[in-house]
């Protein structure tokens, strides 16, 4: 179980064909995918001219792995693919990193996934009992196994042959002698987009990664999408799964994942969280001296809030970006420590002041009250917490790491309730109708729900196949049987 308090991003893709510096590319896309995955990065590359892969996976950040030049010039070629990695499936050692390799019957394919599978562990069942040996713990892998197994003949329709037998939340990418694939779920949970650059199609999950590098927006993969994109710049599509009538992509992409600078379904994600904190102005003001966010993903949401209350914006807590992650260590008084030395009072701001706190999201609530102490010790006279989002009461299964029902802060405890357990003076959430009519103007459809949105509401987009299944804590034990230190 993870002890951080926070939701975890997901992971981050990049893929480009049809350029000589392609590693060096997907390096600095990863660097801007960076916020989706800090556990570890990879680059996967082929070069034509031998017809030789090279991968290149490592613990850590971008910055640390993938910096140096002689790194990037053993990655030769020109099409890569890669990955930064935040583990919701398997754990955070060196064989879990992506891109995974497999070497198939006639050709090379390595893959790069973000999101979770839903019946991964069904499947991985299924193919072990037909002697698949798996080399590692993640969901990702059981993309390879289906393809190798596939009795089609061209990589691509082997690929889909695969996706046809998964369920749950993807964005893949593949990487072949023949091209570069992406492939997004039929629901449209996990973001990827199609980019270019000179001439070269790029595939990523945010249009952040394309800024970075100079590269050009073309277009939002569609749910149930395969783009096959070809050394010389062409790209085919091909609607496999039927576009649904309105596609459901994750509503925290919005609220907390996406970088702020990114673009999503056309719309910018820093005026979203900005409209989202004044529509919880309108539903939930407070006599208070100032709004402060919770840094960083607070801020957006605070301007908003402070724009519509009126109310001057400060910083009552500074964050320091030079710690690391409190969720590895092994002890709770040291991970609690931890809140400490990610966020520091600003006393000259707060002192005898009432304080209205913005934050995108709570989860277990762990931080919020720990923030809580710390600005009244710091001299706050009243200290009020306003969430852009409303309560989440229902674990994820697409690739966030929510916990259990019983860990959810909100799940089964009114407004009250956790109102005292984080000890704020009042607490309030943005309404489920005030996040849509922030978003698109306009409450949420019941009927037809224009995002993902089962955090707050339970109503899952797919089939649970394995959350469902009664073997499935038994068969969670025995996913692997080996230990690796680093």
């Amino acid at each position: 179980m993870s002890f951080e308090p926070r939701l975890k991003e997901e992971c981050g893709v990049f893929g480009v064909i049809g350029t000589p510096d392609a590693a060096a590319l997907t390096a600095l896309g990863l660097h801007a995918l960076q916020h989706r995955g800090q556990e570890g990065a990879g680059i996967a590359s082929y070069d034509a001219e031998t017809g030789v892969f090279h991968t290149e996976r490592r613990l850590g950040l971008v910055a640390d792995d993938f910096s140096d030049a002689d790194t990037l010039a053993a990655l030769k070629g020109a099409a890569a693919i890669g990955h930064t990695r935040y583990s919701t499936q398997g754990d955070t050692v060196l064989r879990n990193v992506q891109p995974l390799y497999a070497d198939l019957d006639k050709f090379g394919i390595a893959v790069a996934h973000n999101g979770n599978l839903t019946n991964a562990l069904k499947l991985r069942g299924e193919l072990v009992q037909r002697g698949c040996i798996f080399q590692s713990t993640s969901d990702s892998e059981i993309f390879l196994q289906l393809t190798a197994r596939s009795s089609q003949i061209a990589i691509v329709d082997r690929l889909i042959d695969a996706l046809k037998q998964v369920e749950g939340a993807y964005a893949l990418l593949a990487l072949t002698p023949f091209g570069l694939i992406g492939a997004r779920d039929p629901v449209g949970i996990r973001p990827l987009i199609l980019g270019e650059l000179n001439g070269a199609p790029i595939l990523a999950s945010e249009t952040c990664a394309l800024d970075l590098i100079g590269a050009k927006f073309v277009r939002d993969v569609r749910p149930g999408e395969v783009v096959a994109c070809k050394p010389n710049g062409e790209v085919e599509s091909r609607q496999v799964f039927p576009l649904p009538p309105r596609p459901r992509p994750c509503i925290f992409e919005l609220i907390y994942f996406a970088r702020p600078n990114s673009v999503v379904d056309g719309k910018s994600v820093y005026e979203i969280r900005k409209s989202l904190g004044r529509q919880l102005a309108r539903e939930a003001p407070c006599a208070a001296d100032l709004v402060s966010p919770i840094p960083d993903s607070g801020v957006p949401a605070a301007i908003g809030y402070a724009q519509e209350s009126g109310l001057p914006y400060e910083m009552a807590l500074i964050r320091s970006h030079f710690v690391g992650r409190t969720f590895i260590e092994p002890q709770q008084r040291i991970r609690e420590a931890g809140v400490a030395r990610k966020h520091s009072p600003n006393r000259g701001a707060i002192d005898g002041k009432r304080v209205v706190l913005i934050d995108d999201s709570i989860v277990r609530g762990t931080t919020s009250r720990k923030i809580t102490q710390m600005l009244r010790r710091a001299g706050a006279k009243e200290v009020h917490m306003r969430v852009a989002c409303p309560p989440i009461k229902h674990p994820d299964f697409y690739g966030i790491n929510t916990p259990s029902h019983e860990e959810l802060l909100a799940h089964d405890r009114t407004i009250e309730e956790m109102r005292a357990e984080i000890g704020v003076d009042s607490l309030a959430f943005l309404s489920l109708d005030g996040l849509y009519e922030a978003i698109e103007g306009r409450r949420r459809d019941e009927r037809a729900p224009s995002f993902t949105d089962h955090c707050f509401t339970g109503d899952y987009p797919t089939r649970l196949v394995d959350r469902d299944e009664a073997r499935r804590s038994a068969m969670i034990t025995q996913l692997s049987f080996l230990a690796e230190t680093s």
